[in-house]
């Protein structure tokens, strides 16, 4: 059985040209940028920066990679994770209050909502570089790879959920259509390259 690890994480670094890109923004970002720092402002008390993972053995033969927990048929990820003898499996999540906040703005102000969608895609995406950054301080890893890019199916869901215990961990579920929630989710692998002796 492969240990399972949970971390929490501080706010992570803001990047507000990644949040006007998410919004698809091009120019009037000063118009923006005070609707940002009120979302920014508002989402700050709610936020929460989890993480659970665990690290697998992989083999790989030819599309399909094989893990103690089942296979994946992907050349995609199969190509992502060539010379990897081991792959972070995690789940990353910034919890249920962004989405509370989206939907309470859908209604009272759409242009805020939008902005806190933008906002959450954002903070997910640097709590899972910061993740990624922090694991990769000994190791040699890989970019990551989610269910869904490329060839690798978002059925994958089912075998990470179980395999991590995601609900019970962090507090995210994967609902019939292969959704998560809270929907600022985000799962992943991450290959740990072997070492190239030269």
């Amino acid at each position: 059985m492969n240990t399972v690890y949970t971390s929490f994480f501080e706010e992570p670094a803001v990047n507000k040209k990644e949040i006007l890109r998410y919004m698809s923004s091009v120019g009037g970002e000063n118009d923006l940028d005070s609707l940002m720092d009120e979302c920014i402002e508002e989402a700050r008390s709610v936020l929460e920066y989890k993480v659970c993972y665990c690290i697998l053995p992989l083999s790989i033969d030819a599309t399909e990679i094989i893990l103690p927990c089942g296979e994946i048929t992907s050349g995609d990820l199969a190509k992502n994770l060539r010379d990897c003898k081991e792959v972070i499996v995690f789940a990353a999540t910034v919890g249920v209050g962004i989405d509370r906040l989206i939907a309470k703005y859908s209604r009272l102000s759409p242009a805020k909502a939008f902005c806190f969608q933008a906002l959450g895609a954002e903070r997910v995406e640097a709590l899972c570089d910061d993740f990624c950054s922090g694991m990769g301080e000994n190791r040699h890893l890989r970019p990551r790879f989610s269910p869904g890019y490329g060839d690798l199916p978002l059925e994958t869901q089912k075998m990470i959920f179980p395999l991590l215990d995601c609900p019970k961990r962090i507090g995210v579920s994967l609902g019939d259509s292969l959704l998560m929630s809270p929907s600022k989710s985000v799962t992943a692998f991450v290959g740990i390259q072997q070492e190239v002796v030269q």
